[in-house]
Formats: structure tokens, C-alpha cells, sequence
């Protein structure tokens, strides 16, 4: 694979140090991520739904899914695979948002089980993927500190919302539930829903409490990368059902490959 040399795009060009002062000094945002691969990406209907919808809540309009395309085509030029970051914002002066297109090096799911360290946080608007994630970054690193690979968001009384930058998942032998709380329905949990009641595992949302991750026959997060098991969350160690991880990589790659 050869090697991708970062760039950044606002509004189909290269960006200007200009253009770029905004989203440097205004932390009022949105975005998307996506890994491509031969110029596609999968759940890209729900990158474009995930933006228009944000557009919506922080800006009060829409924001045009061709459009966007068109944009990351053109950051991409002859780049076949890479990891592809869309953000958008609106200087009140501009009469329309300005989307800006980063392309970096392809990045691959994590090979290894996974481990947690819980933090009680909530992200903000958590409906939203939005810029100014200080808190999740800031937990995430004092967790990677600590030896675990990331922060898992809770409350108060133990319940789980969501990673720092994933989503778990709770297989309880028959069905998969999703935490019932504030969080972002991250795409490749949005594909799982949709791919996996096909081959027998249906998904469901329900409370999710710390207390009980240890009970469940498998846990598992997800985020753009794609998938990996959880082995472990604090001191508690977690079951891998190794049979279920194969349904779930099978519904997965199962998912088509969207041109952009």
C-alpha cells in the first residue's frame, strides 16, 4: 500500500492558512470519519444522512450529500485508500458552511481484545459527532496512560453511555444490546443493526450498567476502524464468545462497499 501524504481541503481546494484560522480558533463544529478503501466507503447513505442531520441541530439547515461527495472526491484526487475525516463549519459572515476534507493514511481495526478504563463523563449534545471533544481526548489519553487502550464514558451509578470514540456493544447469547443513553450512533453500529438480524442476532437498546458487563457472553466496541472484542473494563475481566465474534465480522464484511 503506498504511502498517503496528508492534505487538507476547504470547499474543493487545497486550504489557505485563511481559511483555516476558523476552525483553528472557533471550536464550533461538526464532523464525520471514514476509512476508504478503492475510492469507497461502507454506510456512506449514513455519513451524509449523520452530516445533514448535524447541519440541522448546530446550524439550522441542511447541508447537501452531492456536494459533499463532489468535496471528497476531489481531496482524494488519484488516493485510492485512506482514512478520510469531513468536517463542517460556518463562519457567521459565509452565506453557506464551508466543508473541509482531510485525508490522511488508512488506518486498520485494532487485531487485539481491548480494554477499558471507565470515567464518569458525558459528552455534551451526545447525539452529535462534534469538534471540541476535549473531555473524551483528555480521558482517552489518561486511560492509554494507565495501560488500557481507551476510556469508557458511565454515569454516576455505573451506567454506560458509550467509548471515548467508540460504541459497545453487550451480546447476551440470543440478541445485542446497545446502551440506552445519551450517545452517538456511530456508523459501523448502524450497519451492525442493520446486518446482523439476517444471520440470527437481532439488536436491541436497554441500560447497560458496569456491574454487569461480566455477565454477558461477549463484549465488543465498534467505531470507523470496524470492530474488536473487549476483554477487559478496570480490574473485571470479560468472556469472548469467539463463535458470535465470527457472526459479527461475517455480518460486517457482509456490508457493501459504497463508491463515493
Amino acid at each position: 500500500m503506498d504511502a498517503v501524504a496528508p492534505r487538507i481541503e476547504i470547499n474543493g481546494h487545497a486550504a489557505t492558512a485563511a481559511e483555516l484560522s476558523y476552525p483553528a480558533t472557533v471550536n464550533y463544529g461538526h464532523f464525520t470519519a471514514m476509512q476508504v478503501r478503492g475510492r469507497a466507503t461502507r454506510g456512506l447513505d449514513l455519513h451524509l444522512t449523520r452530516l445533514d442531520a448535524a447541519n440541522h441541530t448546530l446550524y439550522g439547515a441542511g447541508l447537501d450529500g452531492e456536494r459533499v461527495r463532489d468535496h471528497i472526491r476531489h481531496a482524494l484526487g488519484d488516493v485510492e485508500d485512506a482514512a478520510v475525516r469531513v468536517s463542517v463549519f460556518w463562519p457567521e459572515e459565509d452565506p453557506s458552511p464551508s466543508i473541509m476534507v482531510i485525508v490522511r493514511p488508512p488506518v486498520a481495526a485494532p487485531t487485539a481484545p481491548q480494554s477499558l478504563r471507565t470515567v464518569v463523563y458525558q459528552r455534551p449534545l451526545a447525539q452529535v459527532k462534534h469538534v471540541g471533544g476535549f473531555g473524551q481526548a483528555h480521558y482517552g489519553r489518561l486511560a492509554e496512560r494507565d495501560g488500557f487502550d481507551d476510556a469508557l464514558l458511565i454515569d454516576a451509578g455505573g451506567v454506560v453511555s458509550e467509548g471515548a470514540i467508540t460504541n459497545l456493544g453487550c451480546y447476551d447469547g440470543t440478541s445485542i444490546l446497545w446502551p440506552d443513553a445519551p450517545a452517538l450512533d456511530g456508523i459501523t453500529m448502524l450497519l451492525l443493526e442493520r446486518t446482523l438480524p439476517a444471520l440470527g442476532v437481532p439488536s436491541r437498546r436497554a441500560t447497560v450498567r458496569v456491574a454487569d458487563l461480566a455477565s454477558y457472553e461477549n463484549v465488543l466496541i465498534t467505531n470507523s476502524r470496524g470492530v474488536a472484542t473487549v476483554e477487559r473494563v478496570d480490574d473485571m475481566r470479560l468472556r469472548t464468545d469467539q463463535t458470535f465474534m465470527k457472526t459479527v465480522m461475517q455480518a460486517y464484511d457482509s456490508v457493501p462497499w459504497d463508491r463515493i
